[in-house]
C-alpha cells in the first residue's frame, strides 16, 4: 500500500475491519472515515511534538544577504534553528572563503554594538550572529555586499491533506503512525480498553524512534594548542 495519506488511513481501516477507501471518495467521507483521516494527521502532530530536532525536519538553508540590512526574519516553517550552523558561503566574484560566524547574545550585541543597525556606513562582512526575542536573526556588521547566509534548521510538521499527500517521516516509521492513530481510532469508537493498549504501544513505538534518532552519546574534542 502506498506511504502517503490514503495509504496510512486505509492501514486504520485494515485493523478495524472497515472498507478501503479510494481516491474519488477520499477527500469527501464523514462520520468514522473522516475521523481516521483526523486520527492518522493526530498521530503525525504527536509524533513531531514530542522532539524539537527530529532528523527527518532538517533542513539547510540559504538566503543571499541585502546591502545595509542587518535583521532577517526566521523561515516561517522554522521550529527551532541552530545557531551554531551559520557561515558566510565561499564566493569567488566576492573574493570570500566560507566562514563560520560567531554566536553573540543579543544583550551583548545592545550592549556593544546597538548603534552600528543606525550607522549606515558601518557595513563589512559579517563575523557574528545574533538571535533576537522577536524570532530574527541580525548579522553583525551590517553586510556591504550580497553574501550568502547559509544555516541549518528544524522545520514544523504539517498536517495531510490530500490523498496523495506524504508525510516527513520516513517509511519505515510508518508503524508508529498507524499505531498513534489507532488509539485515537478506538477513542472515536469509545473502546477504551482497546484505546489504552493502543496508547501504550504508541508511545512504545515513540520511545523507539527517539532511541534510534534522537539519542546519542557526545564525544569529547580536544580544542587545546599544540605547539
Amino acid at each position: 500500500m502506498a506511504y502517503n495519506f490514503i495509504g496510512l488511513t486505509n492501514d486504520v481501516n485494515n485493523r478495524l475491519n472497515e472498507v478501503q477507501l479510494t481516491s474519488s471518495n477520499f477527500a469527501t467521507v464523514t462520520g468514522y472515515f473522516a475521523f481516521a483521516k483526523d486520527a492518522v494527521n493526530s498521530a503525525i502532530r504527536h509524533i513531531q511534538q514530542e522532539e524539537y530536532e527530529w532528523p527527518w525536519n532538517h533542513v539547510e538553508a540559504s538566503e543571499i544577504l541585502s546591502v545595509g540590512v542587518s535583521r532577517y526574519s526566521y523561515p516561517n516553517d522554522a521550529k527551532t534553528i541552530n545557531f551554531n550552523t551559520f557561515r558566510i558561503k565561499r564566493d569567488a566574484s566576492l573574493n570570500v572563503g566560507t566562514e563560520k560566524l560567531k554566536v553573540m547574545s543579543y544583550e551583548e550585541y545592545l550592549e556593544k554594538y546597538a548603534d552600528s543597525e543606525y550607522d549606515t556606513q558601518s557595513k563589512g562582512i559579517p563575523t557574528h550572529i545574533i538571535r533576537t526575542p522577536s524570532r530574527e536573526i541580525i548579522c553583525h556588521p551590517m553586510p556591504d555586499r550580497e553574501y550568502e547566509l547559509v544555516y541549518e534548521y528544524y522545520r514544523n510538521g504539517y498536517d495531510l491533506v490530500s490523498d496523495t499527500d506524504i508525510p516527513s517521516l520516513p517509511e519505515q516509521y510508518r508503524f508508529c503512525i498507524v499505531d498513534g492513530a489507532m488509539y485515537y481510532a478506538y477513542q472515536f469508537r469509545g473502546d477504551t480498553a482497546n484505546a489504552n493498549m493502543a496508547k501504550e504501544k504508541f508511545e512504545q513505538s515513540v520511545k523507539y524512534l527517539r532511541s534510534i534518532n534522537i539519542n546519542r552519546t557526545d564525544y569529547l574534542r580536544d580544542t587545546r594548542v599544540h605547539f
